[in-house]
């Protein structure tokens, strides 16, 4: 009942006026208060919807038009403004084919108009679905905002983390680098010009720990900027399974094809990255003993896979509240329009990346005849100079330097 509350605003579409009044009475001894307005003709109809009505009674004969036709009406203006009104169809002659019609299309109900003892509990609930289905989608709406913002806001930070990093490696490039390449220069010189066995000895121990801190310097560097992307990814990848490989002891294979794929701007950071966060996982959590990292192209589609024969996820360690890295998986994937698959079970977890591209000129594709000679490459041989970058031992620390160890520190 609303006989405290507003009256609901009605929309009668009737050509007689004396069952308007009946229509009318029945809803005031129910107690429900109506702000009703009668209108008869096609014209007034389609003028009156510009209004906000609760609800639309129709009769189903009217002139020039029935009441099914008012239901499309009303349908088609709900659909340009969004706004759901509902929709009772009330005649005195109407078949049991055209009620059912009636309710296929989308009316709320439908009366005989010698029967109106139901007219106010089905203009109540008709009433109340609507609202409750407006306020539904309402909250879809909101949540879908709210959802779109988020995923911008962790574009925003991936974008902000990456650019952080990067002025970080130019920093430590810039000062550290040049610093302690400064000072092996001038380490190296004590030594050569050392007048005891003493002084040389604790020159050359000078000198190795100089070179630790290179190697350390461009270790760290690596990981906030990998410049061996400008070789391409199918180098990268290729360099960064075999010093994973090296640094874990777990046989790790990298697959692909192609010697070189023509990407665009984004699409090989985030490729590197989520291998990247993959073998991480893998080395704190899986347990493996062995990971394959496959890059393939095909239908247009990069797809990046990387499996292991660990122990494999449950749904409980992906609903972890501070699971962070998977979730950065997706929202990286999102930054070029791609997608990350997982599954996990007892033999083991794969992450797929895909990655729609568009076409470019020079790209690969899965079913050309590949373009090099790598068809499987594994990790334990594949890119030797790249894993050897920045790499050294104590007695080359001795050496005088030269100018191709000082060019190990370009970030270009």
């Amino acid at each position: 009942m609303n006989s405290t509350a507003n009256p609901f605003r009605l929309l009668h579409l009737e050509d007689s006026e004396p069952d308007h009044a009946l229509a009318l009475a029945h809803l005031r001894r129910s107690g429900i208060r109506v702000d009703a307005v009668r209108i008869e003709t096609r014209g007034e109809f389609e003028a009156a919807l510009a209004g906000n009505w609760d609800i639309v009674l129709s009769d189903y004969h009217l002139p020039g038009f029935t009441g099914l036709d008012a239901l499309q009406i009303l349908q088609e203006k709900s659909a340009q403004d969004g706004r759901i009104t509902p929709f009772i169809l009330v005649s005195g002659q109407i078949g049991e084919d055209t009620a059912v019609q009636a309710m296929r299309n989308g009316a709320s109900d439908y009366l005989l108009k010698q029967n109106l003892a139901r007219l106010a509990p089905a203009l109540e609930h008709a009433i109340k679905a609507a609202r409750t289905q407006r306020a539904r989608e309402a909250a879809d709406r909101d949540l879908e905002v709210s959802r779109r913002r988020l995923s911008e806001l962790a574009q925003h930070l991936q974008t902000s983390v990456e650019t952080e990093r990067q002025a970080i490696a130019r920093e430590i490039h810039d000062d550290v680098g040049g610093s302690l390449t400064a000072l092996k220069f001038e380490l190296d010189w004590i030594r050569r010009h050392a007048q005891t066995p003493e002084m040389q000895q604790r020159a050359l121990m000078a000198l190795e720990t100089v070179t630790h801190a290179i190697e350390s310097s461009q270790r760290i560097m690596q990981n906030l900027r990998p410049a061996i992307l400008e070789q391409g990814l199918v180098a990268a990848l290729q360099w960064m399974s075999s010093r994973f490989e090296k640094r874990t002891g777990i046989a790790t294979e990298f697959r692909t094809r192609f010697d070189a794929v023509a990407l665009p701007p984004g699409v090989p950071l985030v490729a590197y990255r989520a291998v990247q966060e993959a073998l991480t996982n893998v080395s704190k959590h899986a347990q493996a003993s062995r990971v394959v990292v496959d890059l393939s192209l095909s239908g247009g589609v990069l797809s990046l896979e990387v499996s292991d024969d660990g122990r494999g996820l449950d749904q409980s360690d992906l609903a972890k509240t501070r699971s962070f890295g998977i979730r950065g998986l997706h929202e990286r994937a999102s930054t070029v329009g791609g997608w990350v698959d997982m599954s996990s079970g007892a033999s083991g977890t794969t992450m797929i990346l895909s990655i729609p591209l568009e076409p470019a000129a020079g790209s690969p594709d899965e079913n050309e005849a590949p373009s090099a000679t790598s068809s499987s490459t594994s990790s334990s041989t594949s890119s030797a100079s790249a894993s050897s970058a920045g790499s050294g031992s104590a007695s080359s620390s001795a050496s005088t330097v030269d100018d191709a160890e000082a060019s190990a520190w370009n970030p270009n």
